[in-house]
């Protein structure tokens, strides 16, 4: 009866592991998945099937091969707890990950591989005009694989090759296509004679096969038609002064088609057509044969401010429409403007007799119109220890230019003297005063090795452009000291004064100081600033700082962690230590690199050829790696820890939390192991070692009894 219930029931399980192969059977087994299973455990923890059967299934330890795409001998084994497995695994894997574990252990070497699918496999274009264009029509390359798809080239061949064109989409040569993700290709046609044309779109990548192709095909038609091409769709006048014509733009109008191009008309329109000049060859009158061109010329005259706007219309027989060209721009009532750098020049107390002390102003045109100089000098009644140098102003000075008036001071008597240097244009009057003191004493000569201004190179918001040094010198009889330094204007605090010359420092005759300045944009555009120094004898100088922010656009990084957590379950102090694979996967339009790794509590990176190499790492777009972590408590009770990963990109961190339970070893366990050592490579419940154990037995037993006989002897 026993024997009977034992077949009765062996006949069960084997109905039962017949249905749950067949229902495996509907899904594909997933080799990868069944790699991180058999490395990792199971998804809800515990021990791992490389811990008794080593990292590689091909080793064959316990006789792992005989489960080779073969689930229901891993459900067998954990049925009947074959080296324990029962107790390790029972309820902890579902019948599609039994069938992952099988289908890994029969392909040990699995890696991830891309898998590509071009979707339609045919695209037809419609009967189109010889030398007309139709389309695009696109076709779907699609990654159904777990790995980065690579695109090599795009590329078209076949007879006909030349009718068909590549443009638009999103593949590209040397592109990449993520696991699970799609980019499109689209294809043009544009037959060059009639009858029936066709092609071959291929793709090659690093998927199997190396390519996909779409077959192409269209047909041409003979009849000949006129085709409109234009050199350029629209046309920027930019800023223009009112009343004042713009330069003359030049629209090239082709006939690309095998007919002659007739127009209907060419006309204006729009809110501001009226401003506009209209000529060129193009006329209603005058076809424009096949492979032929004429021109269309245009000029705009703006009367009052402000942004303008207009469009040129071209009707004609073309088969590919009407063409239309957008016409723009922005009038700006004249306004000639004139700066002065500095507003004023204070020389200080000069030594009578000494050497003329000298300096700079400059003038800038910061107007929307040239400047037309009428005089540049000195106003009448002014100081004679005053003079001009050798200005390179000329007549006129153009809008954004400048120019230098040297100004000088040589003092010929005690007291203060004064000048105004007056400068009259087609801008309003400027005026800047110039004082200084004639003394018989001995006095500090100021002198600045430049008049500015500085200008700086373009610099990233946040980072500093080279710093600039400037020579305050002594070439007077008499020491002098900084009264005040300061930085002004616009945006100081975009600028970084430091050097030797500091405010209350001393000069002394012969000597000199520095001034260092540096440009540290906070924020994008134009930045400008005024540095003011002003010496104990009233001399003042001036440096105006011009700088130009630039943005940067930082990409944040973007990392997928799987799992984001894991709990390593009850771990035996002193025992092997559980790993845990966590696939790290960059899942953004960037490269991304991890920086470090920091680790908290009992856990710890463990090194695997398989797994992520040394940090720091650089993950491309769509790459990922496995940072493989283990599990050694050494103490009882809960433990929690956490992995650490940090960019190279400031700010970008992301976290693994980690936990497990550490249980002391039991000193009289009784053993639970019905194989070999905890892992049984037998398909039964016969231990091999069992063999070897009662053999030993008996030669004991036999050995035991010949001493007996002998002693009794």
């Amino acid at each position: 009866m026993t024997g009977l219930l034992a077949k009765v029931f062996r006949l069960r399980w084997t109905a039962v592991l017949l249905v749950g192969v067949m229902g495996q059977g509907a899904n594909a087994a997933d080799a990868l998945n069944g790699k991180s299973l058999y490395l990792n455990g199971p998804v809800s923890g515990g021990a791992t099937c490389a811990s008794c059967h080593t990292s590689s299934p091909a080793n064959n330890v316990n006789g792992i091969l005989a489960a080779a795409n073969q689930p229901s001998v891993i459900q067998n084994a954990i049925a009947t707890n074959k080296g324990g497995m029962g107790s390790l695994f029972n309820g902890k894997f579902s019948a599609a990950e039994l069938a992952d574990l099988a289908a890994f252990i029969g392909n040990p070497n699995v890696v991830a591989a891309p898998a590509a699918s071009l979707a339609p496999a045919s695209l037809t274009f419609s009967g189109t005009s010889i030398g007309q264009t139709a389309g695009p029509l696109s076709a779907t390359l699609s990654n159904t694989g777990n790995a980065a798809l690579n695109i090599g080239t795009i590329s078209l061949s076949g007879a006909a090759a030349g009718d068909f064109s590549v443009a638009g989409g999103s593949c590209a040569n040397g592109g990449a296509v993520a696991a699970g993700a799609s980019c499109t290709v689209q294809a043009s046609f544009k037959p060059t004679a009639a009858g029936t044309r066709a092609a071959s779109l291929t793709i090659t990548h690093n998927a199997t096969g190396g390519s996909s192709v779409v077959a192409l095909s269209g047909t041409g038609n003979a009849t000949p038609q006129a085709t409109i091409a234009l050199s350029a769709a629209s046309v920027n006048f930019g800023t223009l002064l009112t009343g004042s014509p713009s330069a003359v733009s030049t629209i090239t109008v082709s006939n690309s088609g095998q007919a002659a191009l007739t127009f209907s008309s060419i006309a204006l329109g729009g809110a501001n057509a009226g401003i506009f000049t209209l000529g060129g060859t193009c006329a209603v009158a005058t076809p424009v044969p096949a492979a032929g061109s004429c021109t269309v010329t245009l000029q705009a005259s703006p009367v009052a401010a402000g942004a303008f706007t207009a469009s040129l219309a071209l009707a004609s027989n073309a088969s590919n429409g009407n063409a239309t060209v957008g016409l723009s721009g922005t009038a700006a009532t004249p306004a000639p403007a004139l700066t002065a750098t500095p507003s004023a020049i204070a020389f200080g107390t000069q030594t009578i007799g000494a050497a003329a002390v000298a300096q700079t102003v400059k003038l800038a045109n910061t107007g929307n119109v040239v400047i037309t100089f009428n005089k540049v000098g000195l106003s009448a009644g002014g100081a004679a220890s005053i003079s001009l140098g050798a200005s390179d102003c000329g007549a006129t000075l153009a809008v954004g230019g400048n120019c230098s008036v040297p100004v000088l001071f040589a003092p010929a008597a005690e007291g203060a003297a004064s000048a105004t240097l007056a400068v009259t244009s087609n801008a309003a009057a400027l005026q800047v005063g110039i004082t200084g003191t004639g003394t018989k004493q001995a006095t500090a000569t100021p002198v600045l090795s430049e008049a500015g201004p500085i200008v700086f190179s373009d610099t990233q918001v946040g980072s500093s452009a080279p710093v600039h040094t400037t020579t305050l010198s002594n070439s007077g009889n008499a020491s002098l000291s900084i009264a005040t330094l300061t930085l002004g204007g616009n945006q100081p605090g975009d600028f970084v004064l430091g050097g030797t010359c500091v405010a209350g420092a001393a000069v002394a005759p012969g000597s000199s100081c520095t001034l260092t300045t540096a440009f540290k944009p906070i924020a994008a555009g134009a930045r400008s600033a005024d540095l003011l120094l002003v010496t104990d004898g009233g001399a003042q100088f001036h440096l105006a700082l011009n700088g130009n922010g630039v943005a940067v656009v930082i990409t944040t990084p973007s990392l997928t962690i799987a799992p984001q957590s894991f709990d390593y379950g009850a771990v035996v102090i002193g025992s092997a230590a559980p790993t845990r694979r966590f696939t790290l996967t960059n899942s953004g339009a960037a490269a991304v690199t991890l920086a470090s790794a920091t680790f908290t509590g009992p856990f710890a990176a463990v090194a695997d050829n398989t797994g992520c190499a040394a940090f720091p790492v650089t993950l491309a777009p769509g790459a990922s790696c496995d940072l493989v972590v283990s599990y050694t408590p050494a103490n009882a009770g809960a433990s929690t820890g956490s992995v650490a990963l940090q960019s190279s990109v400031a700010g970008s961190s992301w976290t693994i939390a980690l936990s497990g339970q550490g249980t002391a070893a039991a000193s009289n366990a009784a053993p639970v192991n019905k194989g070999g050592g905890g892992c049984s490579a037998s398909d039964d419940v016969n231990d091999p070692m069992m063999v070897f154990l009662i053999i030993s037995a008996a030669i004991a037993i036999g050995w035991r009894r010949r001493q007996t006989k002998r002693i009794g002897g």
